[in-house]
């Protein structure tokens, strides 16, 4: 018997798998057990009862590899479907403005686009891993600072610098709905040194749907599987709080530049807690 392998894992729509076929692995031995008995944590309950047994061995065979850890050269990783070494990551036009000397955040000065992509590439292949992010659709990559100059993007605000900040309402793109923001100008107040950067991605199908939704024409033609939207300095190995503002926008939807992501009570508490204590300094 031969089976086809998924390329990274069985996905489950209306209880019924759909393999994304990739390989041919050779025939393995099977264990006998009937589809009316079979229990698992990796298949909905009522899954198997209405599978002829011979799809259901099929489907016990790839269970049982993805509890184990897989065959010798299949790839289990979020990177299946993209040859190693390749272009997994992409860096997408909303990240791009980090190198407009304007704009009020991280601005990249010691490398370009095409270097920084690569670079950003070639540490995912380090390890293959990808960190979850507030939506099934964002992932982060924490790696050590490796961006010249670069300065963790928020400060606590204390009695003596508080009286530095600035306000105003602003909108990241011009499609955008313009929010109310706060920030340090960084010629008043001056972050140290940051000690790591949190790359965070889009899948390709969010970032699809939101350049839709905003009235742009999706680029036709593969791309890579993720892009690179925002890129982060700062001084931990972790998220830091999405601020409130933008947990508002997202939850406004895709038309007023959000993700869609509905608004999460204690996620906005925490933020609440987080910047009610630090600004950007931008």
């Amino acid at each position: 018997m031969a089976f086809v392998a998924p390329s990274s894992a069985m996905l489950w729509k209306g209880g019924c798998c759909t393999f994304a076929a990739r390989s041919i692995v050779p025939p393995v031995r099977m264990f006998r057990t009937h589809r009316s008995s079979f229990k698992s944590p990796l298949l909905p309950s009522n899954t198997c009862s209405f599978m002829p047994q011979s799809s259901f061995n099929s489907v016990l065979v790839v269970a049982s590899l993805l509890c184990n850890g897989g065959v010798q050269g299949m790839s289990m990783s979020s990177s299946a479907g993209v040859e190693k070494g390749g272009k997994f990551i992409q860096l997408d036009g909303f990240a791009k403005r980090q190198w407009d000397p304007t704009y009020k955040g991280l601005v990249v000065t010691s490398m370009t686009q095409e270097a920084l992509e690569a670079k950003v590439n070639e540490l995912y292949w380090e390890k293959e891993e990808l960190v979850d992010g507030y939506a099934p659709f964002c992932k982060h990559i924490f790696v050590p600072n490796f961006l010249e100059g670069a300065r963790a993007e928020a400060a606590p605000i204390t009695e003596q610098n508080k009286h530095l900040l600035l306000s105003g309402y602003e909108a990241r793109k011009p499609e955008e709905l313009p929010v109310l923001s706060r920030w340090f100008p960084k010629d008043k107040v001056e972050a140290p040194l940051a000690t790591h950067l949190d790359l965070i991605l889009y899948s390709r199908d969010q970032i699809n749907k939101e350049t839709a939704a905003m009235g742009r024409e999706v680029p036709a033609g593969e791309a890579p599987p993720w892009g690179l939207i925002s890129i982060k300095a700062q001084l931990v190995d972790s998220e830091i709080p999405m601020q409130p503002i933008t947990m508002m926008r997202n939850a406004l939807g895709k038309k007023e530049g959000g993700s869609g992501v509905p608004m999460e009570r204690a996620k906005y508490d925490a933020s609440v807690e987080y910047w009610s204590k630090h600004a950007t300094i931008a």
